[in-house]
């Protein structure tokens, strides 16, 4: 099983102009928990996705992911719990890096994280000028938690 390594970080400033690809991706929960099972939609790909529970604050966790048909993907989302995740994907390149940059739409529109992963947890990496407050392991920065407490619905303190 694969672990992922991963920094998060809000995003402040521009940062399209550098994007080499980017996709449209809606996204489910079909669990979540100790472990969270999530269903993925990017353009025409699907995946069905398992991680486990982070054992450094939310710096690394187990992940598994795989492939799964475009139909079996709709009909999982119809079981998703809480409302979808929808959001634009640019992909950054960085100083030997690349970032994932996710700029959220319906309920969560305004919020846009950049993700970085890396090798190790303690792996250098160059911030480029438009990321902002690091937010790794802060839970209402995940996905699987903004489907139950969307940014729309954050107090003024929350953001």
């Amino acid at each position: 099983m694969a672990q992922e390594i991963e920094r998060k970080f809000r995003v402040v400033g521009e940062y399209k102009h550098l994007a080499h690809n980017s996709m449209h991706m809606v996204q489910g929960y079909l669990a979540s928990g100790r472990l969270t099972v999530r269903v993925r939609i990017a353009d025409k790909g699907a995946w069905l996705t398992i991680k486990g529970a982070s054992p450094d604050g939310g710096l690394s966790r187990y992940e598994w992911e795989k492939p799964i048909d475009l139909k079996e993907a709709l009909e999982l989302l119809q079981l998703s719990e809480g409302t979808l995740i929808e959001k634009r994907r640019y992909l950054v390149d960085y100083e030997g890096h690349t970032f994932e940059v996710d700029e959220f739409e319906g309920d969560n529109e305004g919020l846009t994280i950049a993700e970085v992963e890396l090798k190790s947890t303690d792996e250098a990496f160059a911030r480029p000028a438009w990321l902002g407050d690091e937010v790794t392991g802060e839970k209402r920065y995940y996905n699987s938690h903004l489907r139950r407490h969307p940014y729309k619905e954050w107090s003024k303190e929350e953001k």
